[in-house]
């Protein structure tokens, strides 16, 4: 392994997004992730997918790690579990609050086995409060915290969530983060310690710049950063456009390049908030004259002057120029012997580069390995088979 966490090891017991996209950050930056499943596996694999290997969102989030499978709730696969956890640097976590205790297996209790153990959990609504206990999804916290009703208001229709499942990506960013600070804590001083986030925690931080009550303000405010009504996606001739026009020296490029030149002048139109208080009267204009291109005419057009773009298909990116030139994209191998394309890492580092991304480990694949490199014997691992313990 390479990268700025080399020689970092990473116990992974999370299903589903966050969890298993934060530790695969954490091996986007070098660590070693082993990625620890029960009997059945990750919720993720069994989720409908035209993949024909693996469910498409488990090959995407789980780059980059070996895979073991442990049976927690057997006495032996605890004592592996335990194992693991003295030579480790990180577990993360998503069980519900308590569910590692009554598998004596929280943070108190290994800790022993590990006094530097950085211990990560990641829930839906926090280790405290009333709400500790409830099942916790991305879209039931968007619901929960503003953002579907906001949604709802911004387009005027009924609330509705964000596609995409932007909170446990969010989420998983804040996981990955945490550690990395944890472990830069622990290297000044020699401390481990336990450290969470949630996702009622991230979708506030996600609203941060609206989550402000200024004393003496109403409960109804306007809490978004408008941008004005100009900025949007607009039809072409082919295809849509979008454009961001909330600056005078955007607006007045765009004016240009549309020829509406006479928009751009006089007082009517001099401020975004002008242009918001008459958009009704701007954007038929400004459609009108979209359409007399099409939308990658006018991307071409406008680049490196006005902050636009065609609308796209996340299928362009796998051969876009700009995506390639960045090291964005990477074939990645598989233990199904179907490699695929993939997301290579999203952070470079010019002095401690990362390896080519590896695949999402197949169910067990490396079991046997990550025993044997702890130590075990071959008749050791048989016995734990034989407990069902492993598989």
């Amino acid at each position: 392994m390479s990268g700025p966490l080399n020689g970092i090891k990473v116990l992974d017991l999370t299903s589903y997004i966050a969890g298993p996209f934060a530790c695969g950050l954490l091996g986007d930056l070098g660590a070693e992730v082993i990625k620890i499943e029960a009997l059945e596996g990750d919720m993720q694999r069994r989720l409908p997918s035209t993949a024909p290997a693996e469910a498409r969102a488990f090959l995407g989030l789980n780059r980059r790690k070996k895979g073991i499978v442990l049976n927690l709730k057997t006495d032996a696969g605890k004592q592996v579990l335990r194992k693991l956890v003295s030579e480790a640097d990180v577990l993360v976590e998503n069980f519900r609050p308590g569910v590692m205790t009554r598998l004596g297996l929280d943070y108190d209790a290994l800790k022993t086995e590990n006094p530097k153990l950085i211990y990560f959990a990641i829930s839906g609504y926090g280790s405290q409060g009333p709400l500790k206990n409830n099942p916790g999804f991305d879209t039931v916290l968007q619901t929960f915290t503003g953002i579907a009703a906001f949604q709802g208001a911004a387009t005027g229709v009924d609330p509705h969530n964000v596609s995409g499942s932007i909170l446990d990506y969010y989420a998983a960013a804040m996981g990955a983060l945490g550690v990395v600070a944890a472990l830069h804590h622990r290297a000044r001083t020699g401390e481990g310690q336990y450290a969470e986030t949630s996702l009622l925690a991230t979708a506030l931080a996600l609203q941060a710049g609206r989550f402000v009550w200024v004393e003496g303000e109403p409960r109804e405010v306007n809490r978004d950063l408008q941008l004005g009504k100009i900025s949007g996606i607009h039809p072409t001739k082919q295809g849509h456009f979008f454009v961001s026009a909330h600056t005078e020296r955007f607006w007045s490029a765009l004016c240009g390049f549309l020829g509406l030149e006479h928009l751009a002048k006089g007082e009517r139109y001099d401020s975004m908030r002008k242009r918001t208080e008459l958009a009704a009267e701007l954007v038929p204009q400004l459609r009108e004259a979209l359409m007399s291109r099409t939308a990658l005419e006018w991307e071409e057009i406008m680049r490196g002057h006005v902050p636009s773009a065609a609308v796209r298909t996340i299928e362009d990116m796998f051969d876009h120029p700009q995506a390639l030139a960045n090291g964005l994209v990477a074939s990645i191998p598989h233990g199904s012997g179907l490699p695929y394309r993939g997301l290579s890492a999203p952070i470079s580092f010019q002095r401690t580069p990362v390896d080519a991304p590896t695949g999402a480990p197949t169910l067990g694949q490396h079991t046997h390995e990550i025993l044997r490199a702890s130590g075990y014997a071959e008749q050791e691992i048989a016995a734990l088979h034989e407990a069902g313990a492993i598989a």
